[in-house]
């Protein structure tokens, strides 16, 4: 029994402070419309600024009742309206109007507040992106629209040509490419074939072997009513090559027998895509540079493919005067993989993708509009320090020079001497890595002024001899001191006759 009476007035005492609590009252400052004095009694406190119309109300007063406190104490501060409350006599008279217009998302009174809704803000982080995400879909659809052009315009070429190609086709008949060729000297077409014999032949070639591949493209063995032509596809990023070979092949007389001969030039549609067709005579032995990697060569023939690869040089550099002539050409990447080989050991230069022309007549320079640059390792110094004189014809021919200086090199290492050859190597091989970069080239070749090797059983054979002092006068540091591409021929014959001047004096 004494439990249950000590429980009930434990239950009472605490019924009690709680209703005493509810009762208790604190005073508070009062400032607003709102208010008839200073002060003001209230279960809480609040301080608030509101902004509305450019106008600032700030207010100062008591909350009475718990739904009225929770309410208006609850409130998000937001850009116009903030509301500070507290629960202690007098403590709403500290608050200031200048502590609550820092707390608003605006700092300056009187500015119109900008308060931006979700949606606002998800289209400002994800409109740039959707923006970035159509304009990629327009520029494919664009490229795909001029890619579509290009393949209707070479369709409706074909189907407008259509009955001149069977004209042209039937002429050519059975001929043979000694015919046509033949026939083409007295076309007033370059070195090639009249235009739309190009076409008619472009299109009767089959695709037989792939034989070589590079940065340019792929080479092909094709077939041309049963014989054998080469097809070199350029990749469409080497558009401009193409373009300038083409251009200086059926625009100048480069008929030759130590250049390469060409027969056609065309934009092709195969397998939905544009393909960029070159179409020259076939060489089975391919470049110098393989050739020499797999056959050692007699001191006559070595001298013999050097020869042809000067004769050839000689006739790019030459200028032809009269109607019919042809410009003076520097080839620009003269190398042994440009080089190609006959079934008779002869050579011919081929690939002038980057070849400049120059005309003494109106002393007009046509460097093309191709950006590239030849081969690192076959560089002359002036083209790895950017000496070179770029408006002067003559520089480019000097660079040549020194090029033909590092092929030269590359024949006498694979010449058969008192029976001994050294294995096939590039030049600079044991100065710079595989791929050598144009600093390191520039290091070897313009800082420390390094050239070939030259192996000493070289200076025990006479004829070799005469090709290391011949190669070194293609090597000067200074272009204008290095020798021309007729001095070059001329020394090579001079060289070939004592040799077999030799043979017949044994």
């Amino acid at each position: 029994m004494g439990h249950c009476s000590t429980r009930i007035i434990v239950l009472f005492l605490l019924q009690f402070l709680q209703t005493s609590a509810k009762d208790v009252s604190i005073d508070c400052m009062c400032v607003g419309s709102d208010c008839n004095e200073q002060q003001c009694t209230g279960d809480q406190c609040y301080t608030s600024v509101i902004i509305s119309n450019d106008v600032t109300t700030f207010k100062r007063g008591c909350l009475i009742g718990s739904e009225s406190k929770r309410m208006t104490c609850s409130a998000t501060a937001s850009a116009s309206h903030v509301v500070e409350c507290c629960s202690q006599h007098m403590c709403n008279a500290n608050v200031s109007k200048e502590t609550l217009l820092r707390l608003l998302l605006t700092s300056p009174e009187g500015e119109a507040a900008v308060h931006y809704r979700e949606e606002m803000l998800v289209f400002f982080v994800l409109g740039p992106f959707v923006v970035l995400g159509l304009l990629s879909v327009l520029a494919l659809l664009v490229c795909r629209r001029l890619h579509h052009g290009r393949l209707e315009r070479l369709h409706e070429f074909d189907t407008e040509q259509g009955a001149i190609d069977g004209l042209i086709s039937s002429n050519v008949g059975d001929s043979t490419l000694a015919d046509l060729m033949d026939h083409s000297c007295t076309s007033g077409s370059g070195s090639g074939l009249p235009f739309l014999v190009q076409r008619t032949v472009a299109r009767q070639i089959s695709l037989v072997e792939c034989v070589g591949k590079g940065r340019y493209g792929e080479v092909w063995r094709g077939q041309w009513q049963g014989e054998n032509v080469a097809v070199k596809i350029f990749s469409s990023r080497d558009e401009k090559s193409w373009f300038r070979e083409t251009e200086i092949y059926n625009t100048v007389l480069l008929r030759h027998e130590n250049i390469l001969g060409f027969m056609a030039s065309d934009m092709t549609s195969r397998n939905s895509s544009t393909q960029l067709w070159l179409i020259t005579h076939y060489h089975e032995n391919g470049s110098l540079y393989d050739y020499l990697q797999r056959v050692a060569v007699e001191m006559a023939d070595g001298l013999h493919m050097a020869a042809s690869v000067a004769s050839g040089l000689v006739h790019l550099h030459t200028e032809i005067f009269g109607t019919e002539g042809k410009p003076a050409i520097a080839h620009r990447d003269l190398k042994s993989k440009n080089i190609l080989v006959k079934k008779d050991l002869q050579c011919c230069i081929a690939d002038l993708g980057l070849a400049v022309t120059h005309t003494q007549s109106d002393n007009q320079l046509d460097v093309g509009n191709n950006p590239k640059v030849g081969t690192k390792r076959y560089m002359a110094p002036e083209v790895l320090d950017e000496t070179i004189q770029t408006d002067c014809f003559d520089a480019y021919k000097r660079v040549d020079i020194w090029a033909f200086g590092l092929v030269l090199w590359e024949i006498a290492r694979r010449t058969i001497s008192n029976g001994i050859v050294e294995e096939y190597k590039p030049p600079f091989y044991d100065l710079v890595p595989n791929d050598p970069s144009f600093d390191e080239m520039r290091k070897v070749v313009c800082v420390e002024q390094q050239r070939p090797f030259i192996p000493n059983r070289w200076f025990s054979d006479p004829t070799l001899s005469a090709l290391v002092k011949l190669m070194k006068e293609c090597w000067y540091q200074n272009p204008s001191a290095r020798l021309t591409a007729l001095r070059i021929k001329k020394t090579l014959d001079k060289i070939h006759s004592s040799l077999e001047k030799g043979k017949t004096d044994c």
